[in-house]
């Protein structure tokens, strides 16, 4: 079993993310405000068949790699919005109507987030 950081674990889902695809991801750090959680990954896919994708890549490179699995999931049904909690980092796979309509960022405007890398594509 990998043991990564919080933060080591919110950078590698991000990475995998945008393997995906994913775009405008972003890392929340969630540390100051939250008891449950210290980082928020906040990505967004074309749509629910691409948002669906970019999890189920996430959960099966993150299993296989060892480093974890999600304690949760809701929405992966109607993949407008899928949350994989994976305690220390939760996963936030938006498509762009949903991201644009609840607007995480703007609600945790306060928190610091981390840089993420682009991969090279």
């Amino acid at each position: 079993m990998t043991t990564l950081t919080s933060l080591d674990q919110a950078r590698r889902i991000a990475d995998l993310a945008q393997e995906k695809l994913a775009r405008d991801v972003v890392i929340l750090d969630m540390r100051p405000v939250c008891s449950y959680t210290d980082y928020f990954v906040v990505c967004t896919g074309n749509n629910p068949r691409q948002a669906k994708a970019i999890y189920d890549e996430v959960r099966e490179k993150m299993k296989r790699e060892g480093a974890s699995v999600p304690r949760h999931v809701h929405g992966e049904r109607d993949a407008s919005w899928i949350l994989a909690d994976y305690l220390d980092v939760v996963l936030h796979v938006f498509t762009p109507e949903a991201r644009a309509y609840y607007r995480l960022e703007e609600l945790w405007g306060d928190v610091p987030s981390v840089e993420v890398a682009a991969t090279a594509r």
